[in-house]
C-alpha cells in the first residue's frame, strides 16, 4: 500500500521508547504491503527526555503534552504508554479524535475506569488495543501451540512467577507506580503479564483463591523533579528526606482454576533482590511437560512421552522457523539466534498495523480494551481473596 500512517507514543520512559522502536522497525519484519509508518512525535510530561527519544528514534518532534498529539489532525496512531491512572481520560480524547490506539497494561487504575474504557471501545470506530505483548513471544506462542494440538496432552497445573526488583531499594523514591489500592502495585504491573500469559496457554480463569498480598517496603522517600528507573533519593537533584506511605503490594501470591480443570499456583513480586525481570511458566500435561524462561527466551525445555525408554527429561529446543513469528521476523531466522523481549514490541506493533489497515488472514488481533478490563477483574477478584483471607472468589461473579 502506498499510503502512509502518522504515528505517535506517549510517554518516553523505558516502555515508552520501546514503543518508539517497535514502531521504527514494523516495517522490516514480515510481509511487505501494509501502509507504511511516518514517525511524527514524541510526547512526555519532562521535555528532555521527550527530546532525547524523539532525536534517538528518529521522530519528528518531541511535546510536553499528550493533548499535542490527540489535537493533531495528521496523527493517525497512537500508543499511550503511561501511568495507568491517566489512561482512560487520554485514551477516550484520542478515540474521539478519530485516532487508533494501543495502550500499556494494565488497562487503568480501577475498575470503573477500564470498564468505561471497555465501553468507549465498543462505540469507537478505530482500533484499540491493550499490550500484552509475551503473546507476541515465539517461545511462549509455541507452548501454547502445544497445548493446543494436545501435544501435552491434559493440562493439570501451570506454575508461573514474574519476580523483579525495581522496587528492591527503599531509597527508591515515590512513583505513581507506588499508589493506588491493593492489587495495583505488583499484581497490576507485572502480575497482569503473568495472568495472561497463563490464559494465552490454558485457557479461561473462572475463579482464584489462596491469595496473600504485602508490603515489604512500607514508605519511599519522595524527591523533586523528574523520577525514572534507576532514580534513588540518593542521586536525586533536589532531594527530600519527607517520606510517604506505599498504597500498594509489593508482592501477591494466589491460586487459579481454569475453565479447562487445570489449576495454577503464581507469585508475584517487584522486591525480589537482584532479579531484574525473572519470568518463568511451567506447564504440566499427562503426556507431557513444557517451560519456558523469559532470561532464555530463544528456547522451551519439553519433556514427553516420546522420549526413549530410559532418555526421558526435559531437552532444549531452540527457537527456529517452525514456531510462531520468527520466520519472516527475523533476519537471521534459525535455530540458536534467539530473540529478545524487544521483538514482542516489534510483532504487536506490525499485528496493531494489519488491523489498522483491515488485513485479516495475518496474525491472531491484539488484545482489546475488553480483555484488559477482564483481566481486571481477574486482578480484582485476587485482591478480594487476599482481603478475604484466602477465599475463593469466582471471576465471573464480579463482571
Amino acid at each position: 500500500m502506498s499510503t502512509s500512517l502518522n504515528v505517535a507514543v506517549i510517554g518516553a520512559g523505558m516502555a515508552g521508547t520501546t514503543h518508539a522502536n517497535a514502531w521504527r522497525q514494523v516495517g522490516t519484519v514480515f510481509d511487505l504491503g501494509l501502509p507504511r509508518v511516518h514517525l511524527s512525535t514524541i510526547a512526555d510530561a519532562h521535555l528532555p527526555l521527550a527530546q532525547d527519544a524523539a532525536e534517538r528514534y528518529g521522530y519528528d518532534r518531541a511535546v510536553d503534552d499528550w493533548r499535542a498529539v490527540a489535537e493533531d489532525p495528521e496523527i493517525d496512531i497512537v500508543s499511550i504508554v503511561v501511568g495507568n491512572a491517566l489512561h482512560r481520560q487520554i485514551a477516550e480524547a484520542l478515540i474521539e479524535a478519530g485516532k487508533h490506539v494501543l495502550c500499556e497494561k494494565p488497562l487503568a487504575d480501577t475498575l470503573d475506569n477500564a470498564r468505561a474504557m471497555a465501553q468507549a471501545e465498543a462505540r469507537a470506530g478505530v482500533v484499540t488495543s491493550v499490550g500484552f505483548t509475551y503473546r507476541r513471544n515465539a517461545a511462549l506462542a509455541k507452548i501454547a501451540q502445544l497445548v493446543s494440538d494436545g501435544h501435552l496432552g491434559e493440562v493439570h497445573h501451570i506454575d508461573g512467577r514474574y519476580w523483579c526488583d525495581y522496587g528492591a531499594d527503599p531509597s527508591t523514591p515515590m512513583a505513581w507506580r507506588y499508589k493506588g489500592p491493593m492489587g495495583s502495585g505488583a499484581l497490576g504491573d507485572v502480575g497482569s503479564h503473568l495472568i495472561d500469559c497463563a490464559e494465552l496457554v490454558a485457557g479461561p480463569i473462572v475463579s482464584v483463591s489462596g491469595a496473600v498480598m504485602t508490603t515489604a517496603i512500607t514508605e519511599r522517600p519522595v524527591v523533586a523533579g523528574h523520577v525514572g528507573r534507576g532514580t534513588t533519593a540518593e542521586s536525586a537533584p533536589g532531594r527530600d528526606l519527607v517520606r510517604e506511605p506505599v498504597e500498594n503490594d509489593d508482592i501477591a501470591t494466589f491460586t487459579a482454576r481454569f475453565a479447562s480443570g487445570a489449576v495454577g499456583t503464581f507469585s508475584v513480586s517487584r522486591v525480589a533482590w537482584n532479579m531484574p525481570n525473572d519470568l518463568i511458566l511451567n506447564v504440566m500435561g499427562s503426556r507431557g511437560r513444557a517451560s519456558w524462561d523469559l532470561a532464555r527466551t530463544g528456547e522451551i525445555k519439553v519433556d514427553d512421552i516420546h522420549s526413549p525408554a530410559g532418555l526421558g527429561g526435559a531437552r532444549t529446543v531452540l527457537v527456529n522457523p517452525e514456531f510462531p513469528y520468527f520466520a519472516r521476523g527475523s533476519s537471521m531466522a534459525f535455530g540458536g539466534v534467539g530473540l529478545t523481549q524487544i521483538e514482542q514490541f516489534t510483532y504487536q506493533a506490525y499485528a496493531f498495523l494489519q488491523q489498522v489497515a483491515g488485513v485479516t488472514d495475518g496474525f491472531p488481533p491484539c488484545a482489546t480494551f475488553a480483555d484488559g478490563y477482564r483481566e481486571m477483574l481477574i486482578m480484582d477478584a485476587i485482591a478480594r481473596s487476599a482481603a478475604a483471607g484466602g477465599a475463593a472468589v469466582d471471576v465471573s461473579d464480579l463482571a
